[in-house]
Protein backbone atom coordinates (compact mmCIF):
# COMPACT_ATOMS: atom_id res chain seq x y z
CA UNK A 1 0.00 0.00 0.00
CA UNK A 2 0.86 3.74 -0.92
CA UNK A 3 1.49 6.26 1.93
CA UNK A 4 -1.23 8.10 1.45
CA UNK A 5 -1.30 12.42 2.67
CA UNK A 6 -2.59 11.78 6.44
CA UNK A 7 -0.13 8.78 7.23
CA UNK A 8 2.29 10.03 9.25
CA UNK A 9 -0.27 11.77 11.21
CA UNK A 10 -2.58 8.60 11.72
CA UNK A 11 -2.90 7.36 15.76
CA UNK A 12 -1.28 3.84 14.11
CA UNK A 13 0.94 3.39 12.00
CA UNK A 14 3.04 0.46 10.40
CA UNK A 15 5.85 1.93 8.16
CA UNK A 16 7.17 -0.47 5.78
CA UNK A 17 6.50 -3.37 8.63
CA UNK A 18 8.41 -6.40 7.74
CA UNK A 19 7.64 -10.07 9.43
CA UNK A 20 9.52 -13.39 8.86
CA UNK A 21 9.91 -16.40 10.98
CA UNK A 22 13.02 -18.25 9.24
CA UNK A 23 14.70 -15.45 7.62
CA UNK A 24 13.92 -16.04 4.05
CA UNK A 25 9.89 -15.84 3.78
CA UNK A 26 8.05 -13.30 5.00
CA UNK A 27 4.35 -13.77 6.16
CA UNK A 28 3.89 -9.59 6.37
CA UNK A 29 5.88 -7.95 3.20
CA UNK A 30 6.72 -4.29 3.11
CA UNK A 31 3.17 -3.25 5.22
CA UNK A 32 2.09 0.53 5.32
CA UNK A 33 -0.64 1.36 6.82
CA UNK A 34 -2.12 4.12 8.81
CA UNK A 35 -5.09 3.58 11.29
CA UNK A 36 -6.74 6.62 12.12
CA UNK A 37 -7.86 7.61 15.48
CA UNK A 38 -11.13 6.73 16.78
CA UNK A 39 -12.26 4.43 13.79
CA UNK A 40 -12.85 1.09 13.28
CA UNK A 41 -10.53 -1.14 10.84
CA UNK A 42 -10.61 -4.65 10.03
CA UNK A 43 -7.92 -6.49 9.06
CA UNK A 44 -9.87 -9.14 6.76
CA UNK A 45 -7.98 -12.63 5.05
CA UNK A 46 -7.87 -15.98 4.90
CA UNK A 47 -5.39 -18.10 6.87
CA UNK A 48 -2.19 -17.50 6.00
CA UNK A 49 -2.40 -13.80 4.53
CA UNK A 50 -0.45 -12.12 7.59
CA UNK A 51 -3.28 -10.40 9.19
CA UNK A 52 -3.02 -11.99 12.88
CA UNK A 53 0.57 -11.69 12.59
CA UNK A 54 0.52 -7.96 12.27
CA UNK A 55 -1.75 -7.77 15.12
CA UNK A 56 0.16 -10.01 17.12
CA UNK A 57 3.00 -7.45 16.39
CA UNK A 58 0.84 -4.13 17.02
CA UNK A 59 -0.28 -6.45 20.06
CA UNK A 60 3.80 -6.83 21.61
CA UNK A 61 3.44 -10.48 21.21
CA UNK A 62 5.26 -10.46 17.92
CA UNK A 63 8.42 -8.62 17.22
CA UNK A 64 8.73 -7.25 13.57
CA UNK A 65 11.91 -8.21 11.97
CA UNK A 66 12.09 -4.92 9.91
CA UNK A 67 10.38 -1.46 9.59
CA UNK A 68 8.94 0.15 12.52
CA UNK A 69 5.09 0.51 14.53
CA UNK A 70 4.18 3.57 15.68
CA UNK A 71 1.44 4.00 18.30
CA UNK A 72 0.33 8.12 19.29
CA UNK A 73 3.28 9.11 17.64
CA UNK A 74 5.67 6.60 19.49
CA UNK A 75 8.13 3.86 18.21
CA UNK A 76 6.86 0.52 19.67
CA UNK A 77 8.61 -2.12 18.17
CA UNK A 78 10.98 -2.85 21.66
CA UNK A 79 8.06 -1.92 24.13
CA UNK A 80 6.86 -4.76 26.66
CA UNK A 81 3.28 -5.58 26.02
CA UNK A 82 1.91 -4.62 29.20
CA UNK A 83 3.26 -0.91 28.68
CA UNK A 84 1.61 -0.32 25.46
CA UNK A 85 -1.85 0.12 27.13
CA UNK A 86 -3.66 -1.69 24.37
CA UNK A 87 -6.98 -3.58 25.10
CA UNK A 88 -7.17 -7.53 23.58
CA UNK A 89 -10.25 -9.99 23.22
CA UNK A 90 -9.77 -13.26 22.18
CA UNK A 91 -11.84 -16.15 20.44
CA UNK A 92 -11.30 -18.11 23.71
CA UNK A 93 -11.77 -14.69 26.19
CA UNK A 94 -9.10 -16.08 28.02
CA UNK A 95 -10.46 -15.21 31.17
CA UNK A 96 -9.28 -16.67 34.32
CA UNK A 97 -11.37 -19.53 35.65
CA UNK A 98 -10.29 -19.38 39.43
CA UNK A 99 -11.05 -15.61 39.65
CA UNK A 100 -14.66 -14.22 39.61
CA UNK A 101 -15.81 -12.07 36.98
CA UNK A 102 -15.44 -8.91 38.87
CA UNK A 103 -11.97 -10.20 39.55
CA UNK A 104 -10.99 -10.92 36.29
CA UNK A 105 -11.97 -7.18 35.63
CA UNK A 106 -10.27 -5.80 38.80
CA UNK A 107 -7.02 -7.67 37.34
CA UNK A 108 -5.90 -5.16 34.77
CA UNK A 109 -6.28 -2.72 37.03
CA UNK A 110 -4.65 -3.95 39.78
CA UNK A 111 -1.34 -4.66 37.20
CA UNK A 112 -1.61 -0.55 37.10
CA UNK A 113 -1.56 0.24 40.65
CA UNK A 114 -5.13 1.63 40.62
CA UNK A 115 -7.01 2.31 43.97
CA UNK A 116 -9.38 -0.02 45.71
CA UNK A 117 -12.29 2.42 45.64
CA UNK A 118 -11.84 3.26 41.83
CA UNK A 119 -11.41 -0.17 40.98
CA UNK A 120 -14.62 -1.24 41.93
CA UNK A 121 -16.54 2.08 40.15
CA UNK A 122 -14.02 1.02 36.86
CA UNK A 123 -15.61 -2.68 37.05
CA UNK A 124 -18.54 -1.78 37.72
CA UNK A 125 -18.98 0.75 34.90
CA UNK A 126 -17.70 -1.99 32.52
CA UNK A 127 -19.95 -4.11 33.36
CA UNK A 128 -23.00 -1.90 33.06
CA UNK A 129 -21.78 -1.21 29.28
CA UNK A 130 -21.79 -4.64 28.04
CA UNK A 131 -25.30 -5.55 30.40
CA UNK A 132 -23.29 -7.63 32.94
CA UNK A 133 -23.71 -5.72 35.98
CA UNK A 134 -25.82 -8.87 37.48
CA UNK A 135 -23.03 -11.43 37.29
CA UNK A 136 -19.77 -9.96 39.32
CA UNK A 137 -19.89 -12.62 41.40
CA UNK A 138 -20.34 -15.49 39.17
CA UNK A 139 -16.96 -17.47 37.66
CA UNK A 140 -16.34 -17.99 34.05
CA UNK A 141 -17.59 -21.29 34.52
CA UNK A 142 -21.11 -20.20 35.57
CA UNK A 143 -21.54 -18.24 32.11
CA UNK A 144 -22.83 -19.36 28.26
CA UNK A 145 -20.17 -18.64 25.73
CA UNK A 146 -21.77 -15.12 24.72
CA UNK A 147 -21.74 -14.04 28.12
CA UNK A 148 -17.76 -14.71 28.66
CA UNK A 149 -17.58 -12.75 25.63
CA UNK A 150 -19.09 -9.43 26.87
CA UNK A 151 -17.03 -10.08 30.07
CA UNK A 152 -14.00 -10.35 27.84
CA UNK A 153 -15.04 -7.39 26.19
CA UNK A 154 -15.61 -5.57 29.56
CA UNK A 155 -12.33 -6.58 30.64
CA UNK A 156 -10.70 -5.17 27.45
CA UNK A 157 -11.80 -1.92 28.13
CA UNK A 158 -12.62 -1.42 32.18
CA UNK A 159 -8.78 0.61 31.81
CA UNK A 160 -9.69 2.92 28.96
CA UNK A 161 -7.64 2.13 26.51
CA UNK A 162 -7.08 4.44 23.57
CA UNK A 163 -6.46 1.38 21.20
CA UNK A 164 -8.62 -2.26 21.54
CA UNK A 165 -7.63 -5.36 19.32
CA UNK A 166 -9.96 -8.08 18.64
CA UNK A 167 -8.42 -11.18 17.46
CA UNK A 168 -11.61 -13.46 15.97
CA UNK A 169 -13.88 -12.65 19.25
CA UNK A 170 -16.68 -14.03 17.73
CA UNK A 171 -15.81 -17.69 16.10
CA UNK A 172 -16.66 -19.55 18.86
CA UNK A 173 -20.38 -18.13 19.06
CA UNK A 174 -23.66 -19.40 17.25
CA UNK A 175 -24.71 -17.04 14.30
CA UNK A 176 -27.78 -15.47 15.76
CA UNK A 177 -25.51 -14.18 19.15
CA UNK A 178 -22.24 -13.96 16.54
CA UNK A 179 -24.67 -11.37 14.62
CA UNK A 180 -25.80 -9.88 17.71
CA UNK A 181 -22.88 -9.44 19.20
CA UNK A 182 -21.41 -7.44 15.97
CA UNK A 183 -24.06 -4.76 16.76
CA UNK A 184 -23.00 -4.82 20.44
CA UNK A 185 -19.50 -3.77 19.74
CA UNK A 186 -20.09 -1.24 17.08
CA UNK A 187 -22.84 -0.24 19.34
CA UNK A 188 -19.68 0.26 22.36
CA UNK A 189 -16.98 1.45 19.54
CA UNK A 190 -19.25 4.53 18.94
CA UNK A 191 -20.48 5.15 22.37
CA UNK A 192 -16.65 5.16 23.65
CA UNK A 193 -14.61 6.51 20.55
CA UNK A 194 -11.89 4.01 21.20
CA UNK A 195 -9.62 2.73 18.02
CA UNK A 196 -10.45 -0.58 16.90
CA UNK A 197 -8.28 -3.11 15.29
CA UNK A 198 -10.28 -6.25 14.47
CA UNK A 199 -8.96 -9.15 12.72
CA UNK A 200 -11.31 -11.97 11.25
CA UNK A 201 -11.95 -13.93 7.73
CA UNK A 202 -15.44 -13.92 7.92
CA UNK A 203 -16.47 -11.24 5.09
CA UNK A 204 -19.74 -10.55 6.26
CA UNK A 205 -18.55 -9.47 9.50
CA UNK A 206 -16.48 -7.38 8.35
CA UNK A 207 -18.54 -5.44 6.28
CA UNK A 208 -21.17 -5.45 9.04
CA UNK A 209 -18.74 -3.81 11.42
CA UNK A 210 -16.15 -1.55 9.49
CA UNK A 211 -14.94 1.88 8.88
CA UNK A 212 -12.22 0.94 6.87
CA UNK A 213 -11.71 -2.79 5.84
CA UNK A 214 -8.00 -4.06 4.63
CA UNK A 215 -8.00 -6.99 2.47
CA UNK A 216 -4.75 -8.92 2.91
CA UNK A 217 -3.37 -11.91 1.04
CA UNK A 218 0.01 -13.16 0.79
CA UNK A 219 1.45 -10.98 3.44
CA UNK A 220 0.50 -7.36 1.74
CA UNK A 221 -2.68 -5.43 1.70
CA UNK A 222 -4.83 -5.88 -1.52
CA UNK A 223 -7.09 -2.99 -0.27
CA UNK A 224 -8.32 -0.57 1.72
CA UNK A 225 -11.36 1.11 1.70
CA UNK A 226 -14.57 1.63 3.57
CA UNK A 227 -17.17 -1.82 2.66
CA UNK A 228 -19.42 -0.37 0.69
CA UNK A 229 -16.59 0.50 -1.81
CA UNK A 230 -15.02 -2.71 -1.21
CA UNK A 231 -17.97 -4.60 -2.20
CA UNK A 232 -19.01 -2.50 -5.10
CA UNK A 233 -15.35 -0.94 -6.83
CA UNK A 234 -13.24 -4.00 -5.72
CA UNK A 235 -9.49 -3.59 -7.62
CA UNK A 236 -8.64 -6.75 -8.43
CA UNK A 237 -9.31 -10.51 -8.81
CA UNK A 238 -8.77 -11.31 -5.33
CA UNK A 239 -10.83 -9.21 -3.92
CA UNK A 240 -13.68 -9.35 -5.86
CA UNK A 241 -13.90 -13.32 -5.23
CA UNK A 242 -13.12 -12.87 -1.46
CA UNK A 243 -15.08 -9.92 -0.31
CA UNK A 244 -18.71 -11.42 -1.27
CA UNK A 245 -20.08 -13.75 -3.82
CA UNK A 246 -19.69 -13.15 -7.21
CA UNK A 247 -19.48 -14.39 -10.60
CA UNK A 248 -16.40 -14.72 -13.30
CA UNK A 249 -16.42 -14.84 -16.55
CA UNK A 250 -13.26 -15.65 -18.36
CA UNK A 251 -11.95 -14.27 -21.53
CA UNK A 252 -9.81 -11.90 -22.86
CA UNK A 253 -10.18 -7.91 -23.57
CA UNK A 254 -11.44 -7.07 -27.55
CA UNK A 255 -10.95 -3.25 -27.00
CA UNK A 256 -10.34 -0.37 -24.58
CA UNK A 257 -11.77 3.07 -24.44
CA UNK A 258 -12.11 5.36 -21.29
CA UNK A 259 -12.81 3.05 -18.60
CA UNK A 260 -14.54 0.88 -20.44
CA UNK A 261 -13.66 -2.55 -21.52
CA UNK A 262 -15.41 -5.16 -24.34
CA UNK A 263 -14.03 -9.12 -23.12
CA UNK A 264 -14.45 -11.68 -25.12
CA UNK A 265 -15.86 -14.64 -23.34
CA UNK A 266 -14.75 -17.72 -24.35
CA UNK A 267 -17.44 -18.92 -25.88
CA UNK A 268 -17.49 -16.09 -28.16
CA UNK A 269 -20.13 -13.97 -26.67
CA UNK A 270 -19.05 -10.04 -26.35
CA UNK A 271 -19.24 -8.24 -22.61
CA UNK A 272 -19.10 -4.42 -21.89
CA UNK A 273 -17.30 -4.03 -18.55
CA UNK A 274 -15.92 -0.94 -16.32
CA UNK A 275 -12.12 -1.40 -16.69
CA UNK A 276 -10.35 -1.91 -13.84
CA UNK A 277 -7.12 -2.98 -13.92
CA UNK A 278 -6.83 -4.27 -17.48
CA UNK A 279 -4.30 -2.38 -19.82
CA UNK A 280 -4.24 -4.07 -23.29
CA UNK A 281 -6.17 -5.71 -26.58
CA UNK A 282 -5.54 -9.32 -25.96
CA UNK A 283 -5.05 -9.82 -22.39
CA UNK A 284 -6.46 -12.45 -20.15
CA UNK A 285 -8.99 -11.09 -18.19
CA UNK A 286 -12.30 -11.91 -16.14
CA UNK A 287 -15.85 -10.26 -15.87
CA UNK A 288 -16.87 -10.24 -12.51
CA UNK A 289 -20.31 -9.54 -11.44
CA UNK A 290 -22.50 -9.86 -8.07
CA UNK A 291 -25.32 -11.98 -8.21
CA UNK A 292 -28.12 -9.30 -7.39
CA UNK A 293 -26.97 -7.65 -9.82
CA UNK A 294 -27.85 -9.85 -12.88
CA UNK A 295 -30.92 -8.59 -14.66
CA UNK A 296 -33.36 -10.45 -16.98
CA UNK A 297 -33.40 -9.31 -20.37
CA UNK A 298 -36.89 -6.81 -20.83
CA UNK A 299 -37.62 -3.76 -22.60
CA UNK A 300 -36.85 -1.56 -19.53
CA UNK A 301 -33.48 -2.56 -19.90
CA UNK A 302 -30.57 0.32 -20.87
CA UNK A 303 -30.70 0.51 -25.06
CA UNK A 304 -27.71 -1.34 -26.37
CA UNK A 305 -27.31 -3.58 -23.37
CA UNK A 306 -25.94 -6.72 -24.12
CA UNK A 307 -27.52 -10.10 -23.10
CA UNK A 308 -26.32 -13.60 -22.66
CA UNK A 309 -28.72 -16.67 -23.20
CA UNK A 310 -28.94 -18.96 -19.73
CA UNK A 311 -30.46 -21.62 -19.36
CA UNK A 312 -31.73 -22.29 -15.61
CA UNK A 313 -30.20 -25.37 -13.73
CA UNK A 314 -31.47 -25.04 -10.27
CA UNK A 315 -33.33 -22.53 -8.13
CA UNK A 316 -33.13 -22.90 -4.32
CA UNK A 317 -35.51 -20.64 -1.38
CA UNK A 318 -33.90 -19.07 0.62
CA UNK A 319 -37.16 -17.59 2.23
CA UNK A 320 -36.57 -13.69 1.89
CA UNK A 321 -34.97 -14.30 -1.40
CA UNK A 322 -34.37 -17.20 -4.39
CA UNK A 323 -30.91 -18.27 -5.50
CA UNK A 324 -30.85 -19.63 -8.81
CA UNK A 325 -27.96 -21.43 -11.01
CA UNK A 326 -27.30 -21.21 -14.34
CA UNK A 327 -25.62 -22.55 -17.33
CA UNK A 328 -24.05 -19.50 -18.74
CA UNK A 329 -21.23 -18.81 -21.81
CA UNK A 330 -19.59 -22.43 -20.65
CA UNK A 331 -20.21 -22.02 -17.09
CA UNK A 332 -22.55 -24.15 -14.89
CA UNK A 333 -21.86 -22.20 -11.47
CA UNK A 334 -23.72 -18.59 -12.57
CA UNK A 335 -25.62 -17.14 -9.40
CA UNK A 336 -28.26 -15.11 -9.59
CA UNK A 337 -29.84 -14.01 -6.65
CA UNK A 338 -33.80 -12.82 -6.46
CA UNK A 339 -35.92 -10.92 -4.17
CA UNK A 340 -38.67 -13.33 -2.91
CA UNK A 341 -41.43 -10.72 -3.67
CA UNK A 342 -45.04 -11.70 -5.14
CA UNK A 343 -44.27 -10.10 -8.79
CA UNK A 344 -40.86 -11.81 -9.13
CA UNK A 345 -41.17 -13.98 -12.23
CA UNK A 346 -40.75 -17.25 -11.42
CA UNK A 347 -38.28 -20.04 -13.41
CA UNK A 348 -38.27 -23.83 -13.73
CA UNK A 349 -34.98 -25.68 -14.10
CA UNK A 350 -34.77 -26.55 -17.65
CA UNK A 351 -35.89 -23.00 -18.84
CA UNK A 352 -33.86 -21.00 -21.47
CA UNK A 353 -33.72 -17.15 -20.43
CA UNK A 354 -31.70 -14.54 -21.14
CA UNK A 355 -29.65 -12.10 -18.43
CA UNK A 356 -27.84 -9.04 -18.61
CA UNK A 357 -26.60 -6.21 -16.63
CA UNK A 358 -25.62 -2.81 -16.30
CA UNK A 359 -21.87 -2.17 -17.61
CA UNK A 360 -20.69 -0.11 -14.33
CA UNK A 361 -22.14 -3.29 -12.69
CA UNK A 362 -19.50 -5.39 -14.19
CA UNK A 363 -16.12 -5.10 -13.75
CA UNK A 364 -13.13 -6.38 -15.96
CA UNK A 365 -9.93 -7.70 -14.15
CA UNK A 366 -6.66 -8.98 -15.07
CA UNK A 367 -7.17 -12.72 -14.56
CA UNK A 368 -4.87 -14.05 -11.02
Amino acid sequence: MEKNEDFHSSFVIFDNVRKSYDGENFVVKNLNLGIRKGEFLTMLGPSGSGKTTCLMMLAGFETATGGQIRLAGKPINHMSPHKRGIGMVFQNYALFPHMTVGENLAFPLEVRNIGKVERESKVMRALEMVKMEKFANRRPAQLSGGQQQRIALARALVFDPQLVLMDEPLGALDKQLREHMQFEIKRLHAQLGVTVVYVTHDQGEALTMSDRVAVFNDGKIQQLAPPAELYERPDNSFVAQFVGENNQLSGVVESLADDRAVIRLKTGELIDATAVDVTSKGQQALVSIRPERVEFASAAMPKGTRTLNAQVLEIIYMGDMLRGRLRIAGSDDFIIKMQNTLDQARFTPGQNIQVGWHTEDARALVAG
